[in-house]
């Protein structure tokens, strides 16, 4: 009886994602019907804006606000990322993780939220001025528009919550999921999904989560950008010593009690799928480590509750399951990527760093993982090497442009 109940579910549940999903979207008849597929962009780590609103307690210096009366930009303002109004911003960004409920939460009377979901602003300009620092995914939405896409239409951006992880994020994947399939729907074809850096993770993780009839019926294409599926060798610095991404107005110790609280910098350490198990990633005066030393690793620097955010946050791709549609793996490489760092006074210090090869941000073995899945998945898995591209500026690159406007115009 145990058996068959074994094999009798699975059928029952294949049965009953085929009924609701029906074939896949590839045909369409009437004026509202589209010649080209919709496109939902999902942005990478510190991708997209975030609003907050406060009402606190108690403020950490005089000059910082304790109440406002309506939501201001938290991320990108670069106002508040300067001498000073820093401690502000760090106590109003930061998260407090719960080791009972392994969750995280703001500070009491910090309430943030992820503005415009659905609409393509909030990381288009990370800084709603616009100022050209703040450029994100604006070059490629620009290029949409320009080949008749409507933002907010059939270009859509999710952005969403970049701090967690998707364990902490279960809504978004909701709302992402009906949103796909409202706008696949309305035009009457599937939709390609545009990830960048960290989102690639998180539509992998969304993608491993639906049936395979759902991503039949509603997925076209994944273009990732810039993909870290195996982790990056940079966030072993960011949680040692911090990293300010050499502004030197900021200090990297300082803003390191914020980099820490992020869940999400935490998943993204290397992983052993990928990466060898015999490497040193950290080397100080006393000690090695290696990806298989994390837990050491956390209460060395000081932060115990670190490792509890890892084991959370593990699980959720390391089996780097392949995402069931057709893929299409963009990387940059031959710029100096953090590869391996050396500490004389551990953690409180700036390390010399080893460099590898990659984009400057991922690391190429970590892009590249993407390359196994072309004999796990019966979808084409298309591997594309962008020679000197950065990280960041691949998003407003010429061949990259071209490359989405190929697969979205190809039959």
């Amino acid at each position: 009886m145990v058996l068959c109940r074994e094999l009798i579910l699975p059928l029952l549940q294949l049965f009953f994602v085929a009924s609701c999903y029906g074939s896949p979207i590839n045909k369409c008849s009437g004026k509202s019907c589209s010649d080209k597929p919709p496109v939902v962009l999902i942005p990478g780590d510190l991708g997209n804006q975030l609003e907050a609103k406060l009402d606190k307690p108690s403020v950490v210096h005089y000059i910082c606000y304790k109440k406002t009366n309506d939501y201001f930009t938290l991320w990108l303002n670069l106002e508040l990322l300067v001498p000073v109004a820093i401690d502000c911003w760090i106590d109003n960004m930061r998260l407090i993780y719960n080791r009972t409920t392994r969750s995280t939460e703001a500070p009491p009377g910090v309430y943030v939220r992820v503005p415009g979901f659905g609409q393509t602003y909030p990381l288009e300009y990370l800084d709603p001025s616009k100022r050209s620092v703040g450029m994100y995914f604006v070059t490629i939405v620009q290029a949409l528009v320009d080949w008749g896409y409507t933002r907010d239409d059939d270009v859509r951006g999710a952005p969403y919550d970049w701090r967690k992880a998707p364990n902490e994020n279960k809504p978004y994947f909701l709302a992402l999921q009906k949103m796909i399939e409202e706008m696949a729907e309305k035009a009457g074809r599937p939709v390609v999904l545009i990830a960048h850096s960290m989102g690639n993770m998180y539509t992998l993780y969304f993608l491993n989560q639906q049936p395979q009839a759902w991503k039949d019926r509603y997925i076209k294409a994944f273009i990732s950008l810039g993909p870290p599926w195996a982790g990056v060798a940079k966030t072993l610095r960011v949680m040692a010593s911090g990293d300010n991404n050499r502004i030197p107005v900021i200090s990297s110790l300082k803003i390191r009690s914020q980099q820490r609280t992020a869940v999400s910098t935490t998943w993204l350490l290397p992983y052993a799928n990928t990466w060898p198990a015999n490497k040193v990633l950290v080397s100080t005066p006393n000690a090695n480590y290696t990806l298989q030393d994390y837990k050491r690793f956390f209460t060395d620097i000081g932060f115990e509750v670190g490792w509890d955010m890892r084991q959370d946050t593990e699980p959720l791709v390391s089996a780097l399951e392949p995402p069931g549609v057709t893929l299409h793996c963009l990387y940059g490489s031959g710029v100096p990527t953090p590869e391996s760092f050396q500490y004389s006074t551990f953690p409180d210090s700036d390390p010399v760093v080893e460099f590898g090869d990659g984009d400057g941000t991922v690391n190429l073995l970590s892009a590249t993982a993407c390359r196994r899945w072309a004999g796990q998945q019966p979808h084409p898995v298309h591997v594309q090497e962008l020679p000197g591209n950065e990280h960041v500026a691949m998003l407003l690159n010429f061949t990259t442009v071209a490359y989405i406007k190929n697969v979205l115009f190809s039959p």
